[in-house]
């Protein structure tokens, strides 16, 4: 009999995930609501890219705060 193991999600993917529907509301939210939300947008792209290269990541140490590992 096979023991199955709980996969758990990691920080990472958290991130990842959270900043994927950051992106898809912000997109609706332009095409329905105003043409501005697109800065919304263009903040995310510009968070992720500074967090690539800093290794500081807002959305990471909330996540964290919520017991992600």
């Amino acid at each position: 009999m096979r023991v199955r193991r709980r996969r758990v999600m990691t920080l990472e993917n958290a991130v990842r995930i959270f900043a994927g529907t950051m992106v898809l509301i912000s997109v609706i939210l332009t095409v329905f609501v105003h043409s501005n939300f697109i800065w919304f947008t263009v903040f995310i792209g510009v968070n992720l890219i500074q967090s690539a290269y800093t290794g500081i990541c807002p959305a990471a140490y909330f996540l964290k705060k919520f017991g992600f590992r």
